[in-house]
This record gives C-alpha cells, structure tokens and sequence, in this order.
C-alpha cells in the first residue's frame, strides 16, 4: 500500500461545536470541551468548522475561538483550525491568523456559493499554501458548496502544493474517494461518520467526526481497530455506532440534532444562531430515544 503523505491528521479529529450563550460565544463552555476531549484522548479538534457553524461566525470570532481552543488545548491535542472562506482573500488572512495562534493545520472547504471552476479551485488553494506553510486539509462537500472538487483537481493541488497533507471526502461517493487514492498520496479523512469504515476499507485513514462531540473514545476505537487490522472489531463497532450517526445526525442538518443531543446529555444548553434553530419536539423525542438505545441516555 502506497503509504499516505505525512498522515498529519490520521485518526479522529472532532468537528466541536462553538457554544453560545444569549447570542455570544460561551467561552466558559468553550473551555470545558476543550478540556473533556483532551481528557478523552481525542486525536485533533477541529475548531471552526461546518459543526461549528461557521457561517455565522463573524471573522473575527472565528479567529478568537481558534486562538481560544489552541491556547486552552496547550499542546495536549492537535488543532485543525477551520479558516475557510469564499474570498480566497479572507481565507489566507485567517488561516494566517490560525498559524500565529499555533494551530496544527487548517481544515479549508471548497468556496461556497461562487461554484468555482476546476482551475479557480486550484488557484484558491495553491494561493493557500503559497501564503502559508501550515498544513492543510482540503475539504470537499457539494451539497454544502454547490461544487465538486475533481478527483484530478485534488491530484493536481497534491502534486503542485506539498502543504497540503490530506482531504477530508465528504461526497458519500466510495467511487471518488478510490479515484482520489488512486491519483495522489493525500491522507483521506472521512467526512460522513457513517461512512467511516467503507471509507477506511479503500485507503482511508480517519475521520473528522460529528459524533466524536459526545463519544470520541468509540470512534477512535473503530479506527484505531481497522487500522490494527482487527476488522471484526471495527465492524462491531460501525454497527453500534450507526444509529448515532445515521438516525440522530439525520433528524435534521448539523449540528442541529448534535447541539439537542448535548443538551439532553447536561452538555451545553442547545443555543444556536439564526437561520440555524432548534429542532421541535418530535425531532427531540427521537433524538433522546437513539441517546437512549445507545445507553448514554437512561430511559
């Protein structure tokens, strides 16, 4: 097997949620998760992301949490700082800001909305690493971005731009992902919990992961078993963790169901920004009822 490039970010990294208190960043609650997943063992954070809900992050909260989560982390986990932006311009002054604060590397999507072509994403990223020389973790998700990243766009950037060190696939296409191990030597990280395990099964080494927010350990047990070559066991533990991610994670979009899962768990009080809102009572009643059959809820 053709051995993946740094594998920087092989394992579990933990898209956190960003807390929020009467419309502002909760930084004592902040403070806390950093604190838990470090005490969890968790691989990487990756503060800022979609489960972070970017989008309504002014810039310059985006640049405090991240500074905050590398500042509390102290060295204990490593960061992956979401700094990506549809201004290619933005993104290199965050993901700059994302190096001086200490950050491990920089989880940077697709741009949004604009629908790049395949050479406006090659020259957005290759401004990227050109920029700066913290790792970075391309990530591809259409159904956020309107776009496909190609599997020879992603060749050509891995071959063109040694900084970036890995991809997290989100497309839910196995077929992508084979053609992007095929093409290039990037370390792929699943981008959809469910598919963790298929994932792995075709050179995959990780995942960035929703679920990790309140059972880390389990998913890192999942990874670090296939990658021991103990596939029974990673079995075992896909099908025990399936209802998280496919029938809690899908009740509504994330982190919507994460954020009410946290809350029934004493983790946070729920609070999201608008146009993100809670979910109603029949979609909390089913997530309890997957918190429950997991065993993390009692009935």
């Amino acid at each position: 097997m053709v051995a993946t490039r740094g594998e920087l970010f092989a394992g579990v990294t933990v898209a956190i949620v960003t807390p929020f208190k009467n419309g502002e960043v909760d930084w004592d609650e902040l403070g806390k998760l950093v604190d838990w997943h470090c005490e969890q063992g968790t691989d990487a954070l990756a503060p800022c992301g979609t489960t972070g809900e970017s989008p309504t992050l002014t810039h310059d909260e985006n640049e405090r949490v991240v500074a905050f989560v590398c500042e509390r982390a102290r060295g204990r986990t490593k960061i992956m700082a979401g700094t990506g932006s549809n201004s290619t311009a933005e993104a290199v002054r965050m993901t700059k800001a994302a190096k001086r604060a200490g950050a491990t590397g920089t989880l940077q999507v697709g741009p949004y909305y604009n629908k790049p072509t395949q050479e406006g994403y090659f020259r957005h990223f290759a401004a990227l690493a050109e920029a700066t020389d913290l790792p970075i973790v391309v990530y591809n998700i259409p159904g956020r971005t309107a776009s496909n990243i190609l599997p020879e766009t992603i060749a050509r950037m891995a071959e063109k731009c040694p900084t970036i060190v890995a991809i997290k696939e989100a497309t839910g296409s196995l077929d992508q992902a084979s053609q992007i191990a095929a093409l290039c030597d990037l370390t792929i990280l699943s981008g959809d919990d469910s598919l963790t395990l298929p994932l792995m099964s075709i050179g995959g080494k990780g995942v960035v992961s929703v679920v990790g927010n309140i059972v880390p350990r389990d998913m890192m047990a999942l990874v670090r078993a296939f990658a021991a070559g103990k596939f029974e066991d990673a079995l075992q533990w896909h099908r025990k963790l399936f209802p998280l991610c496919r029938d809690m994670l899908g009740v509504a979009t994330n982190p919507t169901p994460l954020k009410a899962a946290m809350k029934l768990l004493g983790r946070g009080n729920g609070e999201m920004r608008l146009p993100m809102c809670p979910i109603d009572a029949a979609g909390e009643a089913k997530v309890k009822q997957t918190l429950i059959n997991y065993g993390l809820l009692k009935a």
